[in-house]
């Protein structure tokens, strides 16, 4: 607020360990990616998604991923156009609106360590 003069602050230039490996980098490896931050909170996440086979296969054994992530890699086989987007989270917009101090207020159904199925 002080430096911006707003509550709102855009997060850029994430570096490729920092995120998931379906991102899209740059030639230096940041990620084509942000976060939203409103009032001290991440609200969206939005990013360029990688599409090309090769590279999304790369990031993923550097993650170490393996079968865990399989079924998505196999979208990528036939070809997939360039594509990104965006979330915005509901829910923690719902509490910074109306200043709730819990998002699991806000949420329907909450799903947590303890509760992942309704």
């Amino acid at each position: 607020m002080d430096k911006f003069n707003s509550e709102f602050l855009f997060v850029t230039d994430f570096p490729a360990e920092k995120r998931a490996f379906y991102h899209m980098r740059d030639k230096n490896g940041i990620l084509q990616g942000y976060d939203l931050i409103w009032r001290g909170v991440e609200i969206t996440t939005g990013a360029q998604r990688e599409h090309r086979y090769e590279e999304v296969v790369k990031n993923a054994k550097e993650k170490g991923l393996g079968d865990d992530v399989k079924f998505y890699l196999d979208f990528f086989k036939h070809g997939c156009p360039p594509h990104g987007g965006f979330a915005i989270g509901i829910d923690r917009l719902t509490m910074l609106l109306l200043g709730i101090p819990s998002v699991k207020e806000t949420e329907f159904i909450f799903r947590g360590p303890n509760r992942l199925n309704p």
